[in-house]
């Protein structure tokens, strides 16, 4: 989500018939994310997320190939036409649309923007000019049907997305096709929708500028496209924002309150194989009389287990005042201002909504849980802290633990082995010079970064947990040592260490962390 600081859209969109030699251009000149940051300096390329591009524009007034990229794409500044032919392959970008030239200048049609793919790995996103979130253009009125570029929305997603090999991924809304360029890396078969057709244009050349695999590219709204396929991943930033009247298909969702979010969840249920991942970002009203997660229970469909995650929550003030200055309402007439300020409140006040809420939405198709043999897993908290992206492993551990747990009773719990999982501290807190802690915290450094306050005996059972004693074996030696009834500790630990696993900090033996910290059956 982002802006543009103009009313009008290019005649013609390029086509990408060259875009391997442009994409060996941008990367011999190291137009890339590093390249960037090198050349900017941090102080620069900081403010470019702000919308600020003088300090990037003092950077950039050498000859060198960079300087040149840097200020026709990025910055979006007419350059001399023999600097530019120096930096490109000029005649193939003229043909095929990516720069036009006026007199001795030239200039970009599109916003070309390096981003840093997977496994050290060069993309570009191409959108349209001024809309790339945080870019050159600015905060402004944005014209209908524009696409806009890669954001922290897009990015936190890309995060969050478990990326596992599959067959088929469904990329729903795909704007300038981040998700579906991440997708490509890990799906043999990648199906993009929009209901604007300029998306679909711009994530064709999204993915060949950034030498990825071409994608199934489909127009239509939510799952209308794809008919009756089933997918292993499904993606999508969806318009969330939740507004009177939809103004603008690139966030507005269309339908009234929260519906389409609602929708889209409630519909991914039967578009999953079993075992598939559908991810979304979303907003949610929080509603009087209502507890918000039971709002979102409801949401989740049939024979899937969950985890919804609120990361934020705005008063219907603030929500309204973003949103306004998102689409540069506050720089036209006051009066005019004032009227759109109340026509947001009253469509809240009409809902009975006090607040917004913002999070991630993760859904699992279980074969299980569909045909009754177990009850779904469905965790919806509110985590405003900071995490570590990405996420997308700490995502599909958190499923398999869940699997775990409900195969295994408090029996078969003390008669398994566990390993106290990678980057987990142990804090003691208490008064200076006191003998012992008031209370022990475990903390992980990792993904989530949770903690969690264990008693004595919670404390000594992780900190042995090296798998290879037994649960049982463990207590009864805990036991021993500070002078408890075995039996009582094994009646009453076994919730304590379904919580500790549920939450990350112990992992059964079997179910070992890999190299991204994932968790992964033996």
């Amino acid at each position: 989500m982002g802006s543009v600081s103009t009313t009008s859209l290019p005649p013609r969109l390029p086509v990408p018939a060259h875009a391997a030699r442009l994409r060996e251009a941008l990367l011999a000149a190291d137009y890339t994310a590093d390249g960037l940051l090198d050349l900017l300096g941090a102080p620069a390329y900081a403010a470019l997320a702000r919308s600020e591009t003088v300090p990037a524009l003092r950077a950039t007034r050498g000859d060198s190939s960079l300087e040149t990229l840097v200020r026709l794409f990025l910055l979006q500044r007419a350059v001399a036409y023999d600097k530019a032919a120096a930096a490109l392959p000029l005649d193939e970008a003229l043909a095929d649309g990516w720069v036009v030239r006026e007199d001795d200048a030239v200039l970009a049609t599109v916003d070309v923007r390096p981003y840093g793919g997977e496994d050290g790995g060069n993309w570009f996103i191409v959108s349209d000019l001024g809309c790339a979130v945080g870019g050159a253009g600015g905060i402004g009125k944005k014209a209908e049907g524009v696409v806009l570029g890669v954001g922290g929305a897009s990015t936190t997603l890309a995060g969050i997305t478990v990326r596992t090999a599959v067959s088929s991924a469904l990329d729903l809304g795909t704007g300038s096709g981040i998700q579906a360029l991440h997708a490509a890396q890990h799906a043999t078969l990648v199906t993009a929708t929009d209901l604007n057709p300029r998306a679909l244009d711009f994530t064709r050349l999204t993915l060949a500028l950034s030498g990825a695999r071409e994608a199934e590219l489909l127009e239509g709204s939510l799952f209308e496209p794809v008919d009756g396929d089933t997918y292993d991943l499904i993606v999508s930033n969806p318009p969330f924002v939740i507004s009177p009247g939809a103004t603008l298909t690139y966030r507005d969702g269309g339908m009234g309150g929260d519906d389409l979010c609602r929708t889209l969840v409630q519909q991914a249920g039967e578009r999953l194989n079993d075992g598939g991942y559908a991810q979304f970002l979303a907003n949610w009203q929080h509603v009087d009389g209502e507890e918000w997660q039971d709002r979102l229970r409801s949401w989740v469909p049939r024979g899937c287990d969950a985890w919804i995650v609120q990361r934020e929550v705005q008063d219907v003030t603030q929500y309204t005042e973003l949103w306004l200055r998102d689409s540069g309402d506050h720089r036209g007439d006051p009066d005019a201002y004032r009227l759109a300020y109340g026509r947001w409140l009253d469509e809240f006040e009409a809902r009975r909504t006090r607040a917004i809420g913002f999070g991630w939405i993760t859904i699992r198709r279980n074969a299980a849980v569909e045909s009754g043999e177990t009850e779904p897993s469905i965790l919806i908290e509110e985590w405003p802290h900071p995490v570590e992206q990405p996420l997308g492993d700490t995502i599909r551990a958190h499923f398999t633990r869940q699997d775990y747990l409900r195969s295994h009773d408090d029996a078969a719990l003390l008669a398994d082995r566990f390993t106290l999982a990678p980057e987990v501290m142990q804090e003691q807190v208490g008064l200076p010079g006191a003998e012992d802690p008031e209370h022990v915290v475990l903390r992980q450094n990792r993904g989530m970064r949770r903690a969690t306050k264990v008693d004595h005996v919670g404390a000594g059972f992780a900190g042995v947990c090296d798998g290879t004693l037994s649960a049982g074996r463990i207590l009864d030696a805990i036991g021993q040592l500070m002078g408890e009834d075995p039996v009582i500790l094994r009646d009453r630990t076994p919730q304590a260490i379904r919580l500790l696993v549920e939450e990350g900090f112990l992992l059964p033996v079997g179910q070992t962390p890999g190299e991204s910290g994932e968790v992964s059956g033996a």
